[in-house]
């Protein structure tokens, strides 16, 4: 199994000072129940190199078992910091991609040309698209071969408007990701805030929020394993 995952590059919180990029927990959880199985996974963003860490989720109350285990994981960690830049990546070397959330994708996966690209490349090719909590706002300008958008009458879910309210940045981001899959035709659905909430619709794999990390992860692994269409 060869998969791929993309982290943002984007760093700041809109003009709020504050800083942004991709959730660690969002990364590391999927990452080893991936490779712990045995995919060789490489891991890309738009600029490539070092991409920006959320600050928020370094804090004590974000940490699980597989952030403990990624800061003690060197080998990880420099893997990170030297991730392949996005155009020089190419779907047919991949069997699947993830996405990780963090709000950093709001700003700039949701419109790199890259990332759209290689999403519908992934999907035009049956292979699994797997996203969480704020990442589907990469799938926002998707398209289906048809011209509509990708997620138009799919079952899916994201970070949830009350949970955006919840940690007062509905003013800040640049839009609300469950307006916006809504608006591009998506049927949205969404679990408790906070809880783990999951979603497949064939080759499309959604996680609400950090704790369906683990559950977006295992979902797609069972597809890579041939146990779930």
């Amino acid at each position: 199994m060869k998969l791929l995952i993309v982290l943002t590059s984007h760093t700041d919180l809109g003009n709020t000072g504050e800083k942004t990029g991709f959730w660690i927990e969002e990364f590391t959880t999927p990452y080893y129940v991936l490779a712990d199985a045995g995919a060789q996974i490489s891991i890309a963003s738009p600029k490539g190199g070092q991409p920006p860490v959320d600050p928020k989720s370094e804090l004590a109350d974000a940490q699980t078992s597989s952030t403990e285990r990624f800061y003690k994981d060197n080998e990880l960690i420099d893997k990170v910091a030297h991730s392949l830049k996005l155009s020089e990546v190419k779907q047919e070397d991949y069997d699947a991609v993830f996405y990780p959330g963090g709000h950093g994708p709001l700003w700039d996966l949701a419109t790199d040309k890259n990332s759209i690209q290689l999403i519908e490349e992934f999907y035009n090719h049956q292979k699994p698209i797997a996203f969480v909590c704020h990442a589907p706002a990469a799938l926002v300008h998707v398209k289906a071969k048809n011209g509509e958008p990708l997620i138009k009458g799919k079952a899916l879910t994201s970070f949830s408007n009350t949970e955006e309210e919840a940690v007062k940045l509905t003013k800040v981001v640049p839009f609300l990701l469950e307006d916006e899959l809504k608006k591009q035709g998506a049927h949205y659905s969404k679990g408790n805030d906070w809880a783990s909430y999951v979603k497949q619709d064939g080759l499309l794999i959604t996680g609400q929020n950090p704790a369906s990390s683990e559950a977006v992860a295992q979902l797609l692994l069972k597809m890579l394993n041939g146990e779930s269409k």
